[in-house]
């Protein structure tokens, strides 16, 4: 029987005719630069179809509430076994959603607590803040209270009929329940209300009022208020209204979310909150000191997460709050317990977030799932990653309709002996940059304390590029990202959030600039802007605007074909009929962001090319972008921005080394042209490139924080932190 995956005729998105055979039981990399075709092989044909197939063998009811794959474009694939997917989607979570119960330890630590807790609390789910038997009954398990900010919602200088309450304009719905209820004096400022009359403005209720032949229950303005918005939650809250709300501490429970019987059970003079706030590392000398059989399965959890440089986080601490390499290193930590062998295991860029120091950590545990009998298969741009693989696919030579192709298989040695774009960046050893510049000045960041910051003082020269570093959970992007930009209004801030990515949203559409074209399109011809829009008046009656016919065929794969009226175009006839510089708009769409730029003067589309873009259709769907491509439209979207200074939160996710040195090229073309550049950055090629850099540590969390380095790269080659010894030896 054959031990290899078998993939023949493969045409997902860019790929052309691809053959290939894996090896099981391996570990294998795909490497290539940012749409190549990489993702479309492992996710969009690999994963994708061993989903699909695994859904066929439940019965038709359960089919109908699965989620529904269309059979990938491809020729044949054998041999394929269950796919677990570990991709760079965020975790996402709720304010209820913590590392904790994300990991699952949390349930585990309740079993814990339930049997040698004093005294006890009762059962395990009388320890979960998830739970009305656990739960602080004044913050509902939240651990923080949400109350209206009196100082933004009511301005006491001015009456009822001068907008006294300002979320209500004068002469509104809910202005009129307290303007015209005759309780109050409407042309009396509030700051002149007497004790009695404030407190039955704000907070009076139980008895009916007339307004003028109108009867309602009366409520006072923060009764109301919290009736109407915050009754929901902090996830519910709506985003006009966010302003007006102060959170706070809750007093009942002090955050710790539970009640006061679990609060009061204890093992060792600790309560299971207590526990939570530890740092993982901490907690696991803890329970070891327990030698409790029942805490085991917890030991073996906060173990892995250890194993993967994560030993500085809380298990209390918000999902939301993870940054995407963090989210992503738990997520793989939620598999490495599982006791299933002759999995396939897809990972998507797991390296991403870590400092070189805590990569072969990583590399150890994507090892650990392979010799339990899996096979692991791993889209990856980073050099140590690539080298640990048994088994390695180069896609190329270029990306989007210049990739799609299988140019390398072989090992990792082989591969960077060979004359592929990826086998000449893994041995290129890139020299500190020959001089840096002269800052024109400095800013002082005083006192920066957010997270695990310990009032940190450093000087960020202007004028230049900044690299900030150090291990994962040092401090770095909270300096940059928080701190400084916090000091700095006019900031540019670029984050590692994701963006939307709907069939319906393009390059186009993300850049602002189908409204220019619209509008370009309309005045040529007189018409009405809408009917260019396949959003709007100028979609396809058949199709929508979507360019294709799904058919969803209830607990069957659906069906999906080209539109056959619009061709795929997307498009309704009279929308077509019209031209400018003899092209349709659906033929503009259908440009590459290079050739639109020599025709069309549109935003964002001519930095595309500067960013190693210009390939991209205007049309494509975001959808069909891998993440490397993502993060550098994001930057395309921003880069027009005016502020003097840039903040750039790890730019380098998702791109490959050959990519790099394009977004370096476009951090200098930003500082030359007077600007400000701080980037928090892992990539040692960006800290060679740096002017100044400075470096966070010693370690992460709580033993992290502090500045152990300010200065050049060249100054830093020589020192003695882990940013220090990994940049001295990717020196040539």
């Amino acid at each position: 029987m054959s031990r290899d995956i078998v993939l023949t005729g493969l045409r997902q998105n860019n790929l052309k005719d691809v053959s290939l055979r894996l090896p099981k039981e391996r570990l294998t990399v795909f490497t290539g630069v940012s749409g190549s075709g990489k993702s479309s092989i492992v996710f969009g044909t690999i994963a994708v179809e061993s989903r699909r197939q695994l859904n066929e063998t439940f019965g038709a009811f359960i089919r109908n509430r699965l989620p529904r794959y269309e059979r990938p474009r491809a020729d044949r694939m054998e041999n394929l076994t269950a796919a677990v997917v570990v991709d760079q989607k965020p975790v996402g979570g709720n304010a209820r959603s913590t590392v904790g119960t994300m990991t699952e330890i949390h349930p585990m630590l309740r079993v814990l607590f339930s049997r040698r807790g004093e005294p006890s609390a009762g059962p395990a789910t009388a320890y979960s803040f998830n739970d009305p038997q656990g739960m602080c009954p004044a913050c509902d398990g939240l651990g923080r209270t949400m109350e209206p900010d009196l100082d933004r919602l009511i301005d006491p200088a001015l009456s009822l009929n001068e907008g006294a309450l300002r979320p209500y304009p004068v002469g509104g719905y809910v202005w009129q329940l307290y303007a015209r209820s005759g309780l109050f004096d409407p042309d009396k400022p509030l700051r002149d209300f007497t004790e009695e009359e404030r407190e039955l403005l704000l907070h009076g209720g139980g008895f009916k009022v007339d307004r003028g032949g109108y009867t309602n229950t009366y409520e006072g303005v923060v009764v109301r208020f919290t009736r109407v918005h915050l009754k929901g939650g902090l996830n519910d809250l709506d985003e006009a209204v966010r302003p007006l709300v102060r959170q706070a501490r809750c007093p009942a429970c002090g955050g710790a979310r539970l009640n006061a019987a679990a609060l009061a059970s204890r093992i060792d003079g600790l309560n299971i909150a207590d526990h939570c706030a530890m740092e993982v590392t901490d907690l696991i000398g803890l329970l070891e000191r327990l030698d409790d059989p029942v805490a085991e399965p917890a030991l073996a959890s906060l173990r892995r997460i250890d194993a993967v440089g994560l030993g500085y986080l809380t298990l209390d601490r918000g999902t939301s709050t993870l940054s995407g390499g963090e989210a992503q290193r738990l997520k793989t930590v939620r598999h490495l317990g599982s006791s299933l062998t002759g999995m396939t295991y897809v990972f998507d860029e797991p390296s991403a977030g870590l400092h070189p120091r805590d990569v072969h950590r990583l590399g150890e545990l994507l090892l650990e799932l392979r010799d339990k009998g899996n096979t692991v298969v791993v889209v990856e741009h980073d050099r140590d990653v690539i080298m640990l693989a048994d088994h390695v696919v180069d896609m190329g030579p270029g990306a989007g309709a210049d990739g799609g192709r299988v140019v390398f298989e072989g090992t990792p040695g082989e591969l960077a002996a060979s004359g592929t774009l990826t086998g000449r960046m893994l041995r290129r050893r890139k020299p500190l940059k020959a001089a840096t510049r002269r800052p024109r000045g400095w800013l002082t960041v005083a006192g920066a304390n957010a997270h695990n910051l310990k009032d940190v003082t450093v000087r960020v020269p202007l004028g230049v590029l900044t690299a900030v570093t150090g291990v994962a959970g040092s401090g770095k992007s909270t300096l940059a990202t928080l701190e400084l930009a916090a000091r700095c209004p006019e900031a540019v801030l670029i984050d590692q959030s994701a963006i939307a990515a709907s069939s319906r949203s393009t390059p186009a559409t993300y850049l602002d600039a189908m409204d220019p074209l619209r509008r370009l399109f309309a005045e040529a011809h007189g018409v009405r802007p809408g009917l260019f829009s396949f959003n709007s008046a100028g979609a396809c009656p058949a199709c929508k605007g979507r360019g294709e016919i799904k058919t969803d065929l209830a607990f069957m794969d659906p069906v999906t074909r080209v539109c056959d009226v619009c061709g795929g175009s997307r498009y309704s006839a009279e929308a077509l009929s019209y031209r400018v510089h003899g092209r349709t708009i659906a033929d503009v769409l259908a440009m590459t962001a290079d050739e639109a730029a020599r025709v069309f003067d549109l935003p964002g589309v001519g930095r595309l090319g500067e960013l190693g873009l210009g390939y991209l259709t205007l049309g494509q769907p975001l959808s069909t972008l891998s993440g490397g491509e993502r993060q550098r439209l994001k930057l395309a979207h921003r880069l027009h921005e005016r502020g003097g200074v840039y903040v750039f939160d790890e730019p380098t996710t998702g791109l490959h080394m050959a990519d790099v040195d394009t977004l370096l090229a476009l951090l200098d073309k930003l500082v030359d042209a007077g600007n400000t550049v701080v980037v928090a950055e892992h990539d040692p090629d960006v800290v060679k490139h740096a002017d100044w850099v400075v470096d966070l540590g010693p370690e992460a969390g709580r033993f992290g924080g502090e500045v152990v380095f300010e200065g050049t790269p060249a100054r830093l080659a020589r020192a003695a932190t882990h940013t220090a010894k990994h940049l001295a030896a990717s020196l040539p």
